[in-house]
Order: C-alpha cells, then sequence, then structure tokens
C-alpha cells in the first residue's frame, strides 16, 4: 500500500486529526519524523491543516546538535512549514530527580510539546513513532514486566498527542524517503547497543523477523486487541474509582479501603494505577509496586506503609489508604512556659505545661501522654522542635545514650514521621520524645522539689 494512504487510513481509523486543526510536529531530523513531515505537508491541503513543526535541544549531544538543528531549518523552509526551536536542560534535570537521562530527556520533550502546542494554540502534536517502535515496545516491557495495559504498547492518541506513523513500518518510512530523494539525520544513539530498546531492535527483532517476515504486523494486530479489551475494562475502573475516592488533591489521593480489601486483583490492580496516576504519574511504577500494594490492602496492619518511586507513599490507615507524593512534613520550632498550653500545627496536638506537688506521682498512672519532669534542672522557656542532626537523649530505664535517628528506627516509626515527633528541649538537651520517651537525666527522684507534669492532648 502507499505510504500516503496508508498514513491516511491510520488518521481515519482513529480519528486523529479533524478538518482546519493547526498540528504541531516534533522534529527530530531522523527518518520517522521528517517522512511525517512531508507526508502532512502532502495531504495539508486536502485536510485543511495548517502545520508548525518543533526542535528540542534536550544539551545531551551538543557536537551534534547545531548540525541537527540546522537541517531541520532547511527541511523546514523547503516545505514552508515553521519551525520553532526550543531548549532543556536533561543532564541537570536527570541529577536533580534522580531519573535516568533518557527518562529526562522524554519528560521535559513531553513538557516543551504540550507549552508550545498552548503557545501556538496547536490542537494537536503529531509524533513519528512508527510501527517497529510499537513492537519493540513490547518486548521492552516484556522483560520489564508489565500488564495488559502496558502490553497494548503506544496509544495511537492520548490527549493532544497523535502518531500517524504508528501502523507504518520503518522498512517503509525509509524507502519512501528514499523514492522521493528526502535527506534525513542518523541519531548516532541509535546505533550502540547501549541502550536496552537498541538491542532489543539490532538483536531480538531482525531473529524474529526471519521466523516471521510479516511479526510486525501481527504484533500491531494483537496490541489493538489489547487496546480494545482495555478501553472496555476503563469504563469499569472509571466507576469503580470515582467510588472509592475520599479526598483527593493535587499530591495525595485517599480510597475507602473496605471496597479493595475483597475486590478482584484483576480490577484492583487498574484502579490503583489510575489512582497513582492522578497524583503523580506512572512511568516509575512497576507490576511489583502493584503487587506490593496489593498485599498492603489485603494483608496490612494500620499504619503499615510503602515507599515507592519519585517520592510516593502508600499508607494504610483504618479506613483509606493514601497514596500520597507530598513531601513530608516538618515540625516547626515552639516556646513553653509553665502555665502554657501550645497548639502544634503540623502534629495535632497540644501540650500543656503545669507545676505539680509530689503527691501527683501517686495519682499519674503510667500514660504515654503524661510526663513527670524534674523542674529542678530546668530552664525556662523550654524549646519544643523536631529532630536535628545528631541529635541524642539518654532514654529512661536504657542506662546509656541513644542517637534520636536510631531510637526511631529501634521504634519502627515510619520515616516520613519522623520530622513531626516533637521534642522538649532544656538548653540543648532533650528532656522527653514527646508521647514516647522520658530522658533519664529528668526523671523525678525523691530529692526533686519542683515537679513539672506535661501533658498532649490530641487534636
Amino acid at each position: 500500500m502507499d505510504l500516503v494512504k496508508k498514513l491516511i487510513d491510520t488518521i481515519e481509523k482513529y480519528n486523529m486529526i479533524l478538518k482546519g486543526e493547526h498540528i504541531l510536529i516534533g522534529l527530530s531530523g531522523g527518518a520517522d519524523s521528517v517522512c511525517l513531515l512531508k507526508v502532512l505537508n502532502i495531504i495539508k491541503k486536502d485536510l485543511e491543516i495548517n502545520l508548525s513543526a518543533i526542535y528540542i535541544d534536550h544539551n545531551i549531544r551538543p557536537a551534534e546538535t547545531l548540525h541537527e538543528k540546522n537541517f531541520c531549518k532547511e527541511i523546514c523552509d523547503l516545505f514552508q512549514v515553521p519551525l520553532i526551536i526550543k531548549s532543556c536542560d536533561a543532564p541537570s534535570y536527570s541529577k536533580n530527580f534522580k531519573i535516568s537521562l533518557q527518562e529526562a530527556a522524554r519528560e521535559l520533550r513531553y513538557q516543551a510539546y504540550y507549552e508550545t502546542a498552548s503557545e501556538l494554540k496547536a490542537d494537536k502534536i503529531a509524533l513519528g513513532h512508527n510501527a517497529d517502535d510499537q513492537a519493540e515496545t513490547i518486548f521492552l516491557r516484556l522483560i520489564r514486566g508489565a500488564g495488559p495495559l502496558g502490553l497494548s504498547g503506544i496509544p495511537p492518541v492520548r490527549q493532544k498527542i497523535v502518531r500517524p506513523l504508528i501502523e507504518t513500518e520503518r522498512a517503509e518510512i525509509e524507502e519512501f524517503l528514499k523514492t522521493h530523494k528526502i535527506d534525513y539525520l542518523i541519531d548516532l544513539s541509535n546505533l550502540t547497543d547501549r541502550y536496552l530498546r537498541n538491542k532489543i531492535r539490532h538483536v531480538i527483532m531482525p531473529e524474529i523477523k526471519k521466523l516471521n517476515p510479516s511479526a510486525v504486523k501481527t504484533i500491531i494486530r494483537t496490541m489493538d486487541i489489547l487496546r480494545s479489551e482495555e478501553k472496555y475494562f476503563e469504563i469499569t475502573v472509571t466507576k469503580t474509582l470515582m467510588k472509592l475516592i475520599s479526598r483527593k488533591d493535587e499530591e495525595s489521593i485517599e480510597l475507602f479501603l473496605s471496597p479493595m480489601e475483597i475486590m478482584d486483583p484483576v480490577l484492583l490492580r487498574r484502579v490503583l494505577r489510575r489512582a497513582i496516576d492522578s497524583v503523580r504519574g506512572l512511568r516509575a511504577i512497576t507490576f511489583i509496586h502493584i503487587e506490593d500494594m496489593i498485599k498492603l490492602i489485603k494483608s496490612g496492619k494500620p499504619g503499615d506503609r510503602l515507599y515507592l518511586s519519585k517520592n510516593i507513599r502508600v499508607i494504610k490507615k483504618y479506613s483509606v489508604l493514601l497514596i500520597t507524593a507530598e513531601p513530608p512534613k516538618r515540625l516547626s520550632n515552639y516556646m513553653i512556659n509553665i502555665g502554657d498550653s501550645v497548639h502544634l500545627k503540623e502534629a495535632s496536638m497540644v501540650i500543656s505545661c503545669e507545676l505539680v506537688d509530689s503527691e501527683e506521682i501517686g495519682r499519674t498512672i503510667k500514660d504515654p501522654k503524661i510526663a513527670l519532669i524534674n523542674g529542678d534542672k530546668l530552664s525556662f522557656p523550654l524549646t519544643i522542635r523536631g529532630r536535628m542532626p545528631g541529635d541524642y537523649f539518654y532514654p529512661i530505664g536504657f542506662g546509656k545514650r541513644k542517637k534520636i535517628h536510631d531510637y526511631f528506627v529501634d521504634e519502627k516509626i515510619p520515616r516520613d514521621e519522623r520530622d513531626l515527633i516533637p521534642l522538649l528541649i532544656n538548653n540543648g538537651e532533650i528532656i522527653w520524645v514527646i508521647g514516647k520517651r522520658l530522658d533519664e537525666r529528668y526523671k523525678v527522684d525523691n530529692n526533686t522539689r519542683k515537679i513539672i507534669k506535661c501533658t498532649i492532648n490530641y487534636l
């Protein structure tokens, strides 16, 4: 089939482009994006569409970038298509967010696509992914682990993103460019087997094509089936998730536990993936993470939690499951005098401090919300703050010094809650890990003349 006709059929099949729309083309200078630019330019009058192109410099290959920019300018001038050039710093982004350079480049690239489309008021963003990319993706995800959604491959249409070449094989694209005598660039990074995708492209796919020359078409057909089944599941997932949401904001979502505890894992996996996606995105979330979440829901205890990629935390509470990417809170600094009641907003508690007589020792039962402190050793006002590096105290009954960090670890206090544990401080010394343990040096004894009673009221 003629490549232009195939591309038109793909556009119509997935309803990718409507008449009169403005299309922004992602242009790298490679065969796929150049072919896409050429074909859309051929059919733009019939579709009554306007075209723009964007080249993105990721600051990864400075030696090649200038040549690529000049090439993209020349070919856009040839086709009379406006070109926008944007730059991003993928190496710094990779370092700051502790992700791979390739993932950093991808995130920044898509961010630039959407920003530019908004600036130009473009209706769609057309990218040059082809059928071979699709086939390679299914093996890549099989190796890394994926469910049916992952194995359905690269979506032909997602939001503003459209991929008109997704059913066209790489060999057809290269033959089309050769026939029309159109030059394109070769990305040298695609020739090395340093990346897993390239190993699949250069080693695995040639062997599979020997077994079945139509393997790519067969894989594409299988992915189509999986995608259509996923669409059916998505309707059920959407309805289920809407009933489960207890609370949701930009960085957190809470889901009612009871329905999930008896839910079939097939549906629960999809619900959890959708929930996480609504918080921070799923690129770093694996099938194993989802399975761990299911174990937490079905057999975990209240207070149990998981720490996933990209600072996403999953916490099982008594009635809800909290999924959050919000940074853990830290306690502010407070001062307290005798007779004061201080509201610790971050910890949702009020600490009160009063002078009591010695008879209080006999009346006070062992209660973690109450501390009786040797007031003879105190210098008011006292400080209440969160932990700091190097903090230590002498836990009552322990007999020796202990670092606060080690104490929190031994007490199994979740690491995202440790900065919220208030410490009562006297002249730089920890008197009381509030609600947890008193310091041996400040316990009341027979020689104590002034007894200070500190009490917690949880809000």
